[in-house]
Parts: C-alpha cells; structure tokens; sequence
C-alpha cells in the first residue's frame, strides 16, 4: 500500500504538466508534422518526454532520496532526454539528427547503472546455494548491453499512439510485484514512480494522441526500465530467474528481434528506420491503431503473468 504515493505523485506530477507541455510545444511549433512514414494526419506536439522525466524524478527523490537508483536514473536520465530533445528538435525541422553522436550517448549512459553500483554481477544455481562472479569487465559488458539494448527497444515501439507507454505501464507494474515480493523497498519505489507517470501519460497518448513523448520520452522509459530490472529482478539472479525481467519487457524484446531479424535477411541496416515492426505489421493485416495497441498490451500482460509464475514458482 505504501507504494502508492510514489505513484500517485508521478501521476499528478505528469497529469498537471502534459497540458501546460503540449500548450508550449504548439506555441513554439515543437511539433511532430505528417509525413509518409506517420500515421498520424495533423501536427501532434512532442515535448511529453519532459513531463514523464520530471514526473519520475521528483517522485523518485521524494520516496527514495539520493540513493543510487535516483543518480543512476537522473544522470543517465537527464543526458538521454536532453540528446533525445535536440533529436527531436531535428527532426522537427525537417532534419536527421547524425547517428554517431547519439550512439556515443547511449554507449556512455549505458555505463552509468553500473558506475553506481547498479550492474549484473553474476548469477546463482538454481537451489540459490553459491554463486558464480561475474569478472569485473563481463559485469560491467552486460549491464551495458542490457541497458543499450532495453533502451533503444522501448524507442523503436513508440511508432503508434499508447503503445511505448503502455507496455512501460505494464511492463513497471510487473516489476513492481516482483520487487515487493522480494521485499526491495527502494526497487518498488522506482517501479511504482514509472508505473504512475507512463499511466498520466497514457491518458494523453492513446488513440487520438494528443501529445507524444518523442525520442527525447521513449529512450528515457526504456533507461529507466533497464535500470529498474537490474536493480531489481537481476540482483543475485538464478539462470532461471533472469528470464523474469525478460518475460517482463517481453513486447519490446519480442519486437526487436523479429525486426532485427528480417532487417539482416533483407540486408538493411539494423538502425535504418522502416515499417517492420510488429505494429506496423499488424496494422498492414487491417488493424486500427486502437486494435493493433490492444493487441500488444494483450500480448504484454500474458509475458508479465508468466514472469510473475516463474517468480512464484521459482520463490
């Protein structure tokens, strides 16, 4: 119960702040405008990242104080969201913002967790007796690759309206009962914090959106959420037990590797933008964007129902 308030604040926080953002970004022309490849038919502001990021932090330093999980999050956080804005801003402008700078960003930000303590260490047997260390540089490797990869998947969904802030909300809330069931005090703050502003948001970002969260948004979510799942589901992990915050972020991990997939059998490169992710599919077979988004939040829930059996099974 005591988990709500980190959540009721992020809520409020995010809910207050969305009009004011989206009033903003009209006035200034911070706007995501039509083009071939959108679905959408009329301008749509693209700010709502700022919201979702000071919604989080404040909830989280409120609840949590400066602890780890809040540096972790608030440096990597605050460099993510500010690349992501000039991104945007880019993009706003008719432009592409160059990859390599924002590949350099992600690369240092996916360091940070573990600068702070929060990393893959290694992993126990399945009866929990004894565990294998990982070498420091092999920690340090898969707590990068985790959060590189968590990141820029939570950024590639993000292409239909509710879809990347749903499956966060769903994705938070798992995460959250693990942490309590774990009893991690600090863990279920920073789920709680996420689950609460990806749900104010939502409430402005489904079908007709009227704000979206842009690069600046998705690639903040998907930090934290790596973030998250390290802090929580990785700590003294079984072999078994790491497919809990695999199961958790299921969509995303899902989407990803079927895109990169048919990315490398068609010979594109895998950072070039297209229309092969699962929404995009699923909305070529017909679908709307309600039924495609209804559809992964479906498929999101069955991954976090099986992660919370493994968890219960598991103990």
């Amino acid at each position: 119960m005591a988990y709500l308030f980190p959540a009721i604040i992020s809520f409020g926080i995010v809910y207050a702040l969305v009009p004011l953002i989206r009033r903003t970004a009209l006035r200034i022309g911070f706007v995501d405008a039509p083009t071939k490849r959108k679905i959408h038919s009329s301008p749509i502001p693209l700010m709502g990242g700022i919201a979702l990021y000071l919604g989080c932090m404040i909830a989280i330093y409120a609840f949590d104080g400066a602890s780890a999980r809040f540096a972790a999050v608030c440096t990597g956080g605050t460099l993510l969201v500010a690349t992501g804005l000039l991104d945007d801003w880019y993009k706003v402008k008719g432009k592409e913002f160059p990859v390599w700078p924002r590949l350099v960003v992600y690369i240092v930000v996916s360091a940070v967790p573990a600068w702070f303590g929060i990393q893959i260490i290694g992993v126990t047997n399945v009866a929990g007796q004894g565990m294998l260390l990982f070498p420091v540089w092999l920690s340090w490797i898969a707590t990068m690759a985790w959060v590189f990869g968590i990141t820029n998947m939570i950024n590639f969904i993000d292409g239909v309206d509710g879809l990347a802030s749903g499956i966060v909300t769903i994705s938070s809330f798992t995460l959250l009962i693990a942490a309590i069931f774990k009893e991690q005090h600090g863990t279920a703050i920073l789920a709680a914090a996420l689950a609460g502003a990806c749900l104010a948001f939502l409430a402005f970002n489904f079908y007709p959106a009227r704000i979206f969260m842009g690069d600046a948004g998705a690639v903040f979510l998907g930090y934290t959420l790596a973030v998250l799942a390290i802090d929580g589901s990785f700590k003294s992990a079984t072999v078994i037990s790491t497919l809990v915050p695999v199961f958790a972020i299921g969509v995303p991990i899902m989407d990803s590797v079927i895109v990169m997939t048919r990315r490398l059998w068609s010979g594109k490169g895998l950072h070039r933008a297209d229309k092969l992710h699962t929404h995009h599919t699923l909305m070529s077979w017909g679908l709307t964007q309600t039924q495609t988004v209804s559809f992964l939040y479906l498929i999101g829930m069955l991954f976090s129902m099986l992660s919370i059996i493994l968890l219960l099974v598991i103990g």
